[in-house]
C-alpha cells in the first residue's frame, strides 16, 4: 500500500472528527499488514493532520480523541506485529481463528502446503486473499483432492495457481508462509474434524532463518509436481 493511500485514509476518518468503530476496524486490519515505516508514517501523519484542525475553534477535543485512539490501534498493532511466536491448539476455534486472521491480514503473498484442504471457512479466507491481489500458492496431496469435501480443486477454479503431489507417496506437509515472514507449522490439517474433533496443534513464528529453509522446501515442491 503507497502512502498517498494511507494519507486519504486517515483524512478519510478525521473528517467527521471521530474515529467510528467500523473505522478502527478498518485501521486495525489494514495495521496488522503495514511494514514499520508504513505505522511510523500514519502515526506521524495522524498528529500532522491533527495539529492542522486544533487551531479551528470546537475542533481541539475531538480532534485529540480522534488521535488518541488511532495512535491506540496502530500501537497495538505493532505491538501484535512483533509477536515472535505464538502456540494454538484444536479442538476448538483457536487453530480455525488464527489461519483467517493471517489469511486477512497477508498482503503480499501466501504459500500453503497441506495434506488437505476441506474446511469451506478456510477456503473462503484463502479465496478472499486471492481476491483482493495477495499471491496465493497451494501445494496438496493427490490422492485428498477427490474426497468428499475436498476443496482444492475448487481453488483452482476459482483460479488460485495449485500444484499435487502425483507419486505413489503422500506429500503430507502442512506449513504455510504469510508475505514470506510469517511460518505456520504443525499437525493441523485444513479440515473442520481438525478444528471441532481432532487433538491438533500449530506453531506461528516469525523467524528469519526457518523462514527461507520452508520457503526453499515450498519452492522445491513446487517446481516437482506438475500444475493442475
Amino acid at each position: 500500500m503507497d502512502f498517498n493511500r494511507l494519507d486519504q485514509q486517515l483524512r478519510d476518518s478525521l473528517a467527521d472528527l471521530r474515529l467510528s468503530l467500523e473505522e478502527r476496524d478498518e485501521l486495525r486490519q489494514l495495521g496488522s499488514g503495514l511494514a514499520p515505516e508504513q505505522l511510523r508514517f500514519m502515526r506521524n501523519r495522524a498528529f500532522a493532520l491533527v495539529r492542522e484542525l486544533i487551531l479551528e475553534p470546537g475542533n481541539a477535543e475531538p480532534a485529540l480523541k480522534w488521535l488518541e485512539q488511532v495512535v491506540k490501534t496502530l500501537d497495538f498493532q505493532a505491538s501484535a506485529a512483533r509477536e515472535p511466536a505464538s502456540a494454538h491448539f484444536s479442538p476448538g476455534e483457536d487453530c480455525l481463528s488464527k489461519i483467517r486472521a493471517l489469511c486477512q491480514q497477508a498482503r503480499r503473498s501466501i504459500d500453503i502446503c497441506v495434506y488437505t484442504i476441506s474446511d469451506d471457512r478456510l477456503s473462503e479466507a484463502i479465496l478472499a486473499a486471492h481476491q483482493r491481489g495477495v499471491a496465493v500458492r497451494v501445494i496438496s496431496d493427490n490422492e485428498k483432492k477427490f474426497d468428499a469435501g475436498s476443496d482444492v480443486l475448487r481453488l483452482r477454479e476459482r483460479g488460485v495457481p495449485l500444484r499435487i503431489d502425483a507419486s505413489e507417496h503422500h506429500m503430507h506437509h502442512k506449513f504455510a508462509l504469510f508475505d514470506g515472514r510469517l511460518l505456520l507449522n504443525g499437525s493441523f490439517n485444513w479440515t473442520r474434524s481438525a478444528s471441532t474433533s481432532n487433538e491438533e496443534n500449530f506453531l506461528v513464528i516469525e523467524h528469519a532463518q526457518l523462514v527461507a529453509d520452508y520457503a526453499r522446501e515450498f519452492e522445491q515442491l513446487w517446481l516437482r509436481y506438475a500444475p493442475e
